[in-house]
């Protein structure tokens, strides 16, 4: 069985800012509460394989925290995961490599949580710097589709 383990970014920086989307990082809280949620997912679960990541600073600089808590240089950068819809989200996954078992994906609202929803029709908004750790019924990624998932647990700060 995989599991994907989805992270939504920090709280960032307001959008009335004049910085635009992609380039707002994360607040202090957002930066804080990142590295809580980091130590509770190192207290939760085996090492992951790989955290892949959106390219806005945002959820990059989260993918760093959690990365980094598990002792990881860098996540790997997928460009399409910003903006992207739920079914945009599942097929990224569904490309993964089949020689991960466990995969950190961090994204952003509503994609990621729609994702949640559409793989195990649990909770419907992810809050900021939450993970949702799933347990897939699936031996190979390219499987995993619709209703495929278990919400093995859900922490938000």
């Amino acid at each position: 069985m995989k599991k994907l383990i989805l992270i939504r970014h920090g709280e960032a920086i307001p959008k009335t800012t004049p910085i635009e989307d992609f380039d707002r990082d994360l607040t202090d809280t957002g930066k804080q509460q990142s590295a809580q949620m980091a130590a509770r997912l190192l207290n939760s679960i085996p090492t992951p394989n790989m955290f892949v990541s959106s390219p806005a600073i945002r959820a990059l600089n989260t993918a760093h925290i959690f990365a980094a808590t598990f002792g990881f240089d860098e996540p790997v950068i997928n460009p399409k995961i910003y903006e992207a819809d739920a079914e945009t989200l599942l097929k990224i996954v569904n490309q993964l490599n089949n020689d991960f078992e466990q995969v950190c994906l961090t994204g952003h609202n509503p994609g990621i949580s729609n994702l949640l929803y559409y793989l195990t029709g649990k909770i419907t908004t992810m809050a900021t710097s939450a993970w949702a750790e799933i347990e897939l019924n699936a031996e190979n990624w390219a499987k995993v589709s619709i209703g495929t998932g278990t919400l093995l647990q859900y922490q938000q700060p």
